[in-house]
């Protein structure tokens, strides 16, 4: 099978040269932001370490991580590398807690970002014939004008939906008739719940592929996606801090996600020690913005946990893969000693049949003990079974959970619709625990 690539000089170029450019790029990049960037400058000097120092990628782990900390400490603009009549574009993370971390943008920058979604898009199959209906947000957030760029610079048709307003993004879906649908896995499978309400199937709608990202989202859940909007499902990745969406991407080959890698210089390290982790070990995945003007970030720790991978795909593509993300090391929930991934218990309960992939996840501290609820949708069918039966299935879900996470849960089945709806990233857990 031939895959359609956007760039085959960078994408399929042979691995021992991306390292030589990552190590040209690297080495640029350090020299601009050394002097430039206060707070890096400080922390290089702090590491005893000046550009002189970095010659090659060999030596990128000499230089410091940073973090959303440091971003956070010098909003608004302190990160930023250059005079501010050079910034065309500011965007900012999503985050609801403390400052938000904000991002410069200069003219090269965007045509960079409008490069790495456009090849992104391609790797899902996408070309210029295709209409790609994005239903991510436009604004602060990176999510919609990141992949609506790449569909421009490829020739495909944009529909800007933005989020929101779930009838008229079906009525859209219907009369448009975009091959393309982009948005989080959980407003994904909404719009499918509530197309199925008004009696709308696959069959009503044209779409091919689904590009989807900005939460964790689990293999069981893609099946169900496309199963429910007859489409083939693509992870894709990104940061507002590194640039947007586009970073990496799933392809037509396989689950594994490309990474851009002549302009992302990608680690996956030991969140105890920070020592870099050889390939395919599970650890935090750290990057390097090497070609980014506006907010260039070296060693920027996300927390989101992943492997790389190095061999070529059977796609033809060269780049660096990484897995799909399993969750964030700072949003790992510790309960009674064993550490919890919400995506761990999305991926359990989503091999019933009886319930939705609709859930939340309440901890509380009851009696200087840790407990855990975790409260799943029933679907319709299901609904009207007696009580015995939805009994059953709770004690089913909960001998699972414990035999998968070694701790036991309450599992809760409520009535379908019970669990609150997003149209942007999905809120999983709630933990209601007092330290």
């Amino acid at each position: 099978m031939e895959y359609y690539i956007w760039n085959n000089e960078m994408e399929t170029m042979p691995y021992e040269k991306i390292r030589e450019l990552q190590g040209e790029r690297l080495k640029a990049c350090v020299s601009r932001m050394y002097g430039q960037v206060p707070y890096y400058t400080e922390k290089m000097q702090a590491a005893g370490i000046s550009p002189e120092d970095i010659r090659s990628i060999d030596d990128l782990p000499h230089l410091p991580f940073t973090d959303k900390e440091d971003m956070r400490g010098n909003y608004p603009y302190g990160t930023f590398a250059v005079p501010m009549e050079d910034i065309v574009r500011i965007h900012s993370s999503s985050g609801t807690t403390g400052k938000q971390k904000v991002v410069g943008y200069t003219k090269n920058d965007i045509d960079i970002w409008s490069e790495c979604c456009c090849r992104a898009l391609a790797a899902t199959g996408m070309t210029r014939k295709d209409i790609l209906h994005v239903a991510y947000g436009y604004g602060l957030f990176t999510g919609g004008l990141g992949l609506h760029y790449g569909a421009e610079k490829m020739g495909a048709t944009a529909i800007p939906v933005s989020s929101g307003n779930t009838k008229r993004q079906i009525q859209i879906l219907i009369d448009f008739k975009p091959t393309a649908l982009a948005c989080t896995p959980s407003y994904a499978l909404h719009l499918a719940d509530e197309m199925a309400a008004q009696g709308i199937g696959p069959d009503d709608l044209h779409l091919k592929m689904g590009i989807f990202g900005a939460e964790p989202w689990s293999i069981e859940m893609k099946k169900q996606i496309e199963a429910k909007l007859g489409l083939r499902a693509f992870d894709i990745y990104g940061l507002s801090e590194t640039m947007g969406p586009g970073v990496s991407i799933s392809c037509e080959a396989g689950e594994l996600l490309h990474i851009q890698s002549d302009h992302f210089i990608a680690e996956v390290v030991d969140p105890d020690t920070g020592s870099p982790l050889p390939e395919g070990e599970l650890g935090e995945l750290v990057f390097s913005s090497v070609t980014k003007e506006g907010t260039p970030l070296l060693r920027y720790n996300t927390h989101d946990l992943t492997r790389l991978f190095y061999e070529p795909c059977a796609c033809g593509r060269t780049t660096v893969r990484m897995d799909k993300v399993t969750g964030r090391a700072d949003d790992m929930l510790i309960i009674r000693g064993v550490n919890v991934f919400p995506t761990q218990i999305e991926s359990i309960l989503l091999n019933y049949g009886e319930v939705e992939p609709h859930y939340m996840i309440y901890v509380d501290r009851v009696s200087n003990l840790d407990r855990m609820e975790v409260q799943i949708e029933m679907t319709q069918a299901f609904f009207s079974d007696s009580i015995k039966e939805i009994e059953t299935i709770e004690r089913r879900l909960n001998a699972d959970i414990q035999s998968v996470l070694g701790i036991s849960a309450k599992i809760t089945l409520v009535e379908p619709r019970r669990i609150p709806r997003s149209e942007g990233k999905a809120k999983r857990v709630i933990d209601r625990r007092t330290y």
